[in-house]
C-alpha cells in the first residue's frame, strides 16, 4: 500500500545536493558564502533525510492508520525543513556570484513554494479514511501522484545555487554533504530500494515520497557531494506499479 508513496520519493523527490565537489577555490567570498549557508542548511537537510526515511521503511503492509500518521508527519517535517532552507538561504545573503540576488530570491521562492505542496499531500493523506482498507490505498495513490508532481519543484529549488563555483564551493561544505538517516530501514515489507540506488539511502526510506526522504539513500560515502539535489529514478518505482 505504501510502495506507490516510496517509490514516488525514491524516485527523485528528494532534494539533496549532488554536486562533485572537486574545484580550485575562487575567491574567500564564494567559500565564505557557502559556508554560512550550508551550516544553516545542515540541520534541515538531515530533518529531510530523516522523514523520506521513516516514509520508506514504513513497512508495506502496515496498518493504513500506521502508513497515515508516518507519512503525515514526513510530509509536514519536509515541508519545515524547506521553510528552513529558505531562511538560510536569505540568511546567508545574495550569493557573491553574478546575478546573485535573483539566483537567492528564486531559490527562496522555489523552496517555500515546495514547502506548501507538501503540506497539500499532508492534508491529503490526514483527509483519507484509514478503517476502509480499499479507499485508503486507492487515496493514498493520489498522493503518490501529487508527490511526482511535486519532484521537479524539489530538483529546481536550489538548482541554480548548485552551479558554477557556488556549487563546487558548496560541495566543499561538511554542512551540504549528504547525510545518513538518524532512523534505519526497517526490514520486512519495506518499500525501500535496495542501498546505493538513490541519491540518498536515507532518502530512499520514506514511503510517502520527501521531502522531503529518498529526499533518496541510507549509504553516507564520503565525498564532494553535498545534500540538495535528487537522484534518478531506481527499480522501486516499478515495483510499486
Amino acid at each position: 500500500m505504501n510502495k506507490k508513496l516510496a517509490a514516488a520519493l525514491s524516485g527523485g523527490a528528494v532534494l539533496v545536493l549532488a554536486l562533485s565537489g572537486c574545484s580550485d577555490d575562487e575567491g574567500d567570498k564564494v567559500g565564505d558564502w557557502a559556508k554560512t549557508f550550508c551550516d544553516q542548511a545542515k540541520p534541515q537537510i538531515q530533518k529531510r533525510a530523516d522523514a523520506h526515511q521513516i516514509i520508506i521503511s514504513t513497512a508495506a503492509d502496515s496498518k493504513p492508520a500506521e502508513i497515515q500518521a508516518a507519512d503525515s508527519k514526513a510530509f509536514q517535517d519536509i515541508a519545515n525543513a524547506d521553510r528552513a532552507l529558505a531562511k538560510a538561504v536569505e540568511g546567508a545573503g545574495a550569493p557573491p556570484v553574478e546575478n546573485g540576488q535573483k539566483i537567492q530570491q528564486d531559490a527562496i521562492k522555489e523552496l517555500n513554494a515546495t514547502a506548501v505542496a507538501y503540506e497539500g499531500l499532508k492534508k491529503q493523506v490526514d483527509a483519507l479514511d484509514p478503517t476502509n482498507q480499499q479507499k485508503f490505498a486507492d487515496g493514498l495513490q493520489g498522493v503518490a501522484d501529487g508527490l511526482t508532481r511535486i519532484e521537479k519543484m524539489d530538483q529546481n529549488a536550489l538548482s541554480k545555487l548548485e552551479e558554477g563555483e557556488l556549487g563546487q564551493a558548496m560541495a566543499k561544505q561538511p554542512g551540504c554533504q549528504k547525510p545518513t538517516a538518524s532512523t534505519p530501514p526497517k526490514a520486512s515489507g519495506s518499500a525501500s530500494p535496495k542501498p546505493g540506488s538513490t541519491s540518498s539511502d536515507s532518502d530512499k526510506g520514506s514511503d510517502a515520497g520527501s521531502d522531503a526522504g529518498s529526499d533518496e539513500g541510507t549509504d553516507s560515502e564520503p565525498s564532494g557531494k553535498t545534500s540538495t539535489k535528487p537522484s534518478k529514478k531506481t527499480s522501486a518505482s516499478k515495483s510499486a506499479e
